[in-house]
């Protein structure tokens, strides 16, 4: 089940993302920027979807929103017990639907380009790279997706 994200969320989507994103500290040589994201004010803003088990427990989140002309992937998390079952591809596509219903073109997100797994898992979901830079300290490839 994915449902919006309420503020009794957030110590499992807080240990989500610790849980999620770890492995790429000594690849990136700090914490990846999730790992630290004001997930109460995106909860808040009803911006963090969660995804839960039959029992209700947290097992990943997605966050994102609308801008003007695109929806913003802004993250995606999984605990490591979960991935390598497609909920982390449904958590994706709650954005791409949220982006069609809004009647807005594209979903847009940017990965670490540490994140080597992301590299491939993102054109395999249809998203097209359009830009690799430096950005707030982090090398970061940048993503499209018509929907």
């Amino acid at each position: 089940m994915i449902r919006l994200a309420v503020i009794a969320d957030l110590p499992a989507i807080s240990a989500c993302a610790e849980a999620a994103y770890a492995l790429y500290i000594p690849r990136i040589g700090r914490r990846p920027a999730p790992m630290d994201a004001d997930y109460a004010a995106l909860v808040e803003a009803g911006h963090v979807r969660v995804a839960c088990d039959e029992a209700g427990v947290v097992l990943g989140f997605v966050a994102y929103w609308a801008e003007a002309d695109h929806v913003y992937l802004d993250a995606v998390a999984l605990l490591p017990a979960a991935a390598g079952q497609g909920l982390g591809r449904k958590l994706v596509g709650c954005a791409e639907e949220a982006a069609r219903e809004a009647g807005l073109p594209e979903v847009r997100l940017y990965t670490n380009a540490m994140m080597t797994e992301n590299l491939t898992l993102y054109p395999h979901l249809g998203y097209v790279q359009v830009d690799r830079r430096m950005d707030a300290g982090f090398d970061r490839v940048f993503y499209v997706k018509a929907v």
